[in-house]
């Protein structure tokens, strides 16, 4: 039988499950929004998908070794879309922004992780 699971790095952040008002990174569990790199989870000061402005993804900036390319970002229970100008900041910024529900980021961020490419999620929880 070929083995077909990814081979992940020690310390790499991998989304474990997501509900219930939070997270579980890498054993951990988060009761808040968060921001979340390949080697850290951060705390995102975010409460609901009105209050995620370009500035309140600043720790990703400050926190990243490497810096990411592509942001997904979880808008929670259901998928919104940012402003034309939202997004041309990121870009501006060097990223690429996608946007999703919540799940799909997470799932979707453990696939780019596990290939080893740079990325960020910005995660609002669900129930």
């Amino acid at each position: 039988m070929t083995d077909v699971s990814p081979i992940i790095p020690a310390g790499r952040q991998v989304v474990e499950s997501y509900g219930a008002g939070g997270f579980r990174i890498s054993g951990e569990r988060y009761e808040h929004a968060i921001l979340l790199l390949p080697t850290q989870t951060l705390p995102w000061a975010i409460s609901d998908w009105d209050s995620v402005t370009t500035a309140s993804l600043a720790p990703l900036h400050d926190a990243a070794s490497a810096e990411p390319t592509t942001l997904l970002l979880g808008t929670g229970e259901t998928q919104h879309f940012p402003s034309r100008a939202f997004k041309q900041e990121l870009r501006a910024q060097g990223l690429v922004i996608e946007t999703m529900n919540t799940g799909a980021a997470c799932r979707t961020y453990n696939v780019l992780m596990a290939e080893g490419r740079k990325v960020a999620a910005a995660l609002l929880p669900v129930e």
